[in-house]
C-alpha cells in the first residue's frame, strides 16, 4: 500500500516510510534521523526520558506510533530554541541541577512547554516539571530551582 506520510520535525518535513507506520517514533527519531536527545528509558511512558512536543503538548515517543503522527508537528530538545537550550543548561549549571544526563532531554522539553506557558490545573509550575520525569540522581530540589529561575 505506499501511502506517504508527512512529519514535520523540528520545522523540516519528513515523508514516513511504510516500513515505519507502525513502529514508534522514539525509534524513528533515534534511528532514522539521528536524533539522539530522545532517549530510551523505560518503554512504558513513565520516565519522561523520550519527551517530544507534539503539537505543542509534551508526549512520550515510546508510547506513540508514527502511523498516527501524520502531519503533526514534532519537536525534540534540537528542535528548540538555542537561547533556551542554553539558558537552561546554565541554570543546571549554577544549580547543580543535573548530574548523569539520563533526564536531561525530558526535563529540558517539559521547561520549554512551561516556559510557552503549558501548564496543568492545580499543580505549580515545578511540580508540573517533575510529574512523569524520573532523575536517576535525585536532583529534583534542584531542579525545582531551575524551573523557578527559568520561568
Amino acid at each position: 500500500m505506499n501511502t506517504r506520510l508527512i512529519l514535520h520535525i523540528n520545522g523540516n518535513e519528513h515523508s514516513l516510510p511504510d516500513a515505519w507506520h507502525g513502529r514508534r517514533l522514539l525509534d524513528y527519531l533515534r534511528h532514522e534521523l539521528s536524533l539522539m536527545s530522545v532517549k530510551e528509558g523505560c518503554g512504558e511512558g513513565d520516565c519522561g526520558a523520550c519527551t517530544v512536543l507534539v503539537d505543542g503538548e509534551p508526549m512520550c515517543s515510546c508510547l506513540l506510533l508514527g502511523g498516527v503522527l501524520a502531519n503533526r508537528s514534532i519537536v525534540t530538545v534540537e528542535g528548540l530554541s538555542d537561547d533556551h537550550r542554553q539558558r537552561f543548561a546554565q541554570l543546571c549549571e549554577q544549580h547543580g541541577g543535573l548530574q548523569c544526563g539520563f533526564c536531561t532531554s525530558g526535563f529540558t522539553m517539559m521547561s520549554a512547554w512551561l516556559a510557552e506557558g503549558g501548564s496543568e490545573t492545580g499543580q505549580n509550575s515545578s511540580d508540573k516539571l517533575l510529574a512523569g520525569n524520573i532523575c536517576r540522581c535525585g536532583v529534583y530540589q534542584q531542579l525545582k530551582k531551575v524551573i523557578a529561575d527559568l520561568l
